[in-house]
């Protein structure tokens, strides 16, 4: 019998969002099949995910591999389909903003089959990032939306989304962490690496605004020796920003006593970082509400975010490319009076459950 319910992922930020909703299901014994689109291929950015999640093996795997976004958006639609004729689910859950989200979303539609999108209503307002692209055409093809903070179910009406179509059951990314936040700490992670509690700092930089020309990437090394004057820092380097590194002859300029680079590194050991870090530097969307929810201080190096609420009331502030500012409040953090952050709404380790018995309702 074929399974009603796909759930696909693709790149390292979907895992730790269908890993609870993986859970739930088995839990409540609802068959699902998981497909793997394989937008990110490299071990350390997919499989040790799998490991660290506890996450089984997908049923499909369809190895789209990098290139362009209209490349790699086109290979897996073309994939995508092909698994889709075979199988004919009632209902896929995409998740977040990345390229498998808006193809996997784009081919069950014109399949007249049902998707839900979980992360619905996240807005950035700034059409020069792709991702608020996909997460905005996502929204207007789902059947179900899944929103995480109140910005997006005002963003969504604002859009004239039928209000029957979207649910606020706050943010899947906070069940993950609870779920694992013994294991991250017992890790202790940070220890091996010769750090101190609350006496480093966390550095995650991959964003095309920061890291894909030289004169950013520049502005960005610059932030990092003047942070790694005050505080020693660890800086786990994307493989984007690592190959521009090199590309741009740059590499060399990170080799400070207080820099310790690492690969890319799993949920669990990355997870203990950031509980046991000052603060935290970042381009990341989903460190910011990780972040939030554990009241850690966190910068964050663009010019918006489509997660206002954890600056409203999180720890989040936005830096841009303001050097200024960073070095106030850098300075406010290692002097400790940032500000502490407040409780959100429905971040309580409970959205796959509401999520899932949603489904149950409305589909199964």
């Amino acid at each position: 019998m074929n399974s009603n319910i796909f759930i696909i992922g693709g790149a390292r930020p979907n895992f730790m969002k269908i890993a609870p909703l993986i859970r739930e299901l088995e839990r409540q014994k609802i068959k699902f099949k998981l497909i793997h689109t394989g937008q990110h291929y490299d071990y350390n950015m997919s499989k040790i995910f799998f490991d660290n999640l506890g996450i089984s093996k997908p049923d499909y795997f369809l190895n789209v591999g990098s290139g362009s976004h209209a490349f790699q958006t086109a290979k897996i639609m073309i994939e995508f389909e092909k698994v889709i004729l075979k199988e004919k689910p009632k209902l896929i859950i995409v998740v977040g903003d990345v390229n498998s989200t808006i193809a996997c979303a784009l081919v069950a539609k014109k399949l007249l089959i049902e998707v839900a999108h979980v992360e619905a209503g996240l807005r950035s307002f700034d059409k020069k990032m792709p991702e608020e692209i996909n997460r905005k055409l996502t929204d207007h093809l789902a059947d179900y939306l899944f929103v995480t903070e109140e910005s997006g179910l005002f963003n969504l009406k604002n859009e004239g989304i039928d209000s029957s179509k979207i649910f606020f059951v706050g943010n899947i990314m906070i069940d993950n962490l609870l779920t694992n936040s013994k294991l991250a700490r017992e890790n202790n992670y940070y220890k091996g690496l010769g750090l101190i509690r609350d006496s480093y700092g966390l550095i995650t930089i991959h964003r095309a605004s920061n890291v894909d020309t030289k004169k950013d990437l520049e502005r960005v090394i610059k932030t990092l020796n003047y942070i790694q004057s005050k505080i020693k820092i660890i800086f786990p380097i994307h493989p984007r920003t690592q190959k521009n590194l090199k590309n741009f002859n740059l590499d060399e300029q990170l080799k400070k006593p207080n820099i310790i680079l690492t690969e890319p590194l799993g949920y669990l050991e990355f997870l203990n970082l950031m509980m046991n870090a000052k603060f935290i530097l970042t381009d990341s969307g989903g460190i910011q509400e990780e972040a939030s929810y554990l009241k850690i201080p966190i910068l964050t190096l663009r010019q918006n975010t489509e997660r206002p609420i954890t600056i409203e009331k999180g720890t989040n502030t936005l830096i841009g490319n303001d050097f200024n500012k960073l070095k106030m409040y850098v300075d406010k953090i290692l002097s400790d009076s940032y500000k502490k952050g407040q409780e959100i709404e429905k971040w309580d380790g409970k959205t796959s459950q509401r999520i899932v018995e949603i489904i149950k309702n409305k589909v199964l």
